[in-house]
């Protein structure tokens, strides 16, 4: 007896990195600092390209970013600038390289203020995730108010490629909002995502 194959959200059907970063990933509730500041990282990097090309570089990421630990990049100088503008690994693009770097610095800015980004970030949804419910893919947004106060909020605090659209692609990617498709199979397991 032959299983049926799982229903996903179509645009994850194009590649396995798609899928598995759909199926193992995306949409699901992050607390811990680290992971909110490697989407965060990631996301700037994505402007104005597609993700599957930041999946592809994400372990090139990894290494380049001393695993994305805010601390250390905050400290990047001009010669680790050079060296990452000489990485082929990465978008070798020198303003989202050095705002990285000023991201780095804010993020732990508001560590200080808040005790971590991710109380200062989840109480824009009121440390609850948005259960959104979407049947089609032509309805989900690619901005919306909150993310249009949040990329504000973030500017202030001195945030760069921090868009109102990147921070929804953000909100989206660390499950601050579920935009699962209903009939994605993913959908219901985000939902019961728990703390």
């Amino acid at each position: 007896m032959s299983s049926q194959p799982k229903s996903r959200c179509s645009w994850s059907e194009h590649s396995e990195l798609y899928q598995c970063y759909h199926d193992q990933e995306w949409g699901k509730p992050i607390f811990e600092d680290n992971k909110l500041f490697e989407f965060l990282i990631l996301e700037g990097a994505q402007a104005g390209l597609s993700w599957i090309t930041i999946l592809k570089k994400r372990e090139n990421y990894r290494l380049a970013f001393d695993g994305f630990d805010p601390a250390k990049v905050a400290t990047y100088n001009q010669e680790k600038i050079e060296q990452l503008l000489a990485n082929p690994g990465i978008v070798r693009n020198k303003l989202k390289i050095q705002s990285a770097i000023t991201n780095a610095q804010n993020f732990l800015e508001v560590q200080k203020c808040h005790g971590s980004f991710s109380n200062y970030l989840w109480a824009f949804v009121d440390e609850q995730p948005i259960q959104n419910c979407w049947k089609s893919l032509s309805e989900v947004p690619a901005r919306t108010p909150l993310s249009d106060h949040l990329s504000s909020q973030l500017k202030q605090q001195g945030f760069k490629f921090i868009g109102t659209t990147i921070c929804y692609a953000y909100m989206q990617a660390i499950g601050m909002v579920n935009d699962h498709l209903l009939d994605c199979f993913r959908y219901h397991e985000v939902q019961a995502a728990k703390r």
